[in-house]
């Protein structure tokens, strides 16, 4: 089984895809490729998907596996378990330019001076 997802992607690729796998919703391809048939067809996403986002997901002897092309989140083997590193969330700026930290209300709200 693979599954192959698009997100914001030129409708040409999903045209492309259509031609192996039936579109079950908008950008969700799915159906039961050989395996150098969904390689070439992966190649043919990473080459052609641009600015979007694509996850290719199918079924191999030990369960099922997945590949990731421009996802902020991506697949790391630990020990032979694939597990999903996602980016650190510390390392977001703050909105409009805010100091972080505690505010003067926060701090005298919290040490009971009013």
């Amino acid at each position: 089984m693979t599954v192959i997802l698009l997100t914001n992607c030129p409708t040409g690729l999903g045209g492309f895809l259509t031609r192996w796998l039936p579109e079950i919703s908008a950008g969700v391809f799915i159906g039961n490729p050989s395996a150098r048939i969904r390689d070439v067809l992966w190649d043919e996403v990473q080459q052609y998907a641009s600015q979007g986002r694509a996850l290719l997901a199918y079924t191999n002897e030990q369960g099922y596996t997945f590949r990731t092309h421009d996802h902020a989140w991506h697949p790391v083997d630990h020990e032979g378990l694939t597990l999903i590193r996602r980016p650190n969330s510390n390392t977001q700026p703050t909105p409009s330019g805010a100091k972080p930290g505690w505010s003067k209300v926060a701090k005298r709200r919290r040490f009971g001076k009013n």
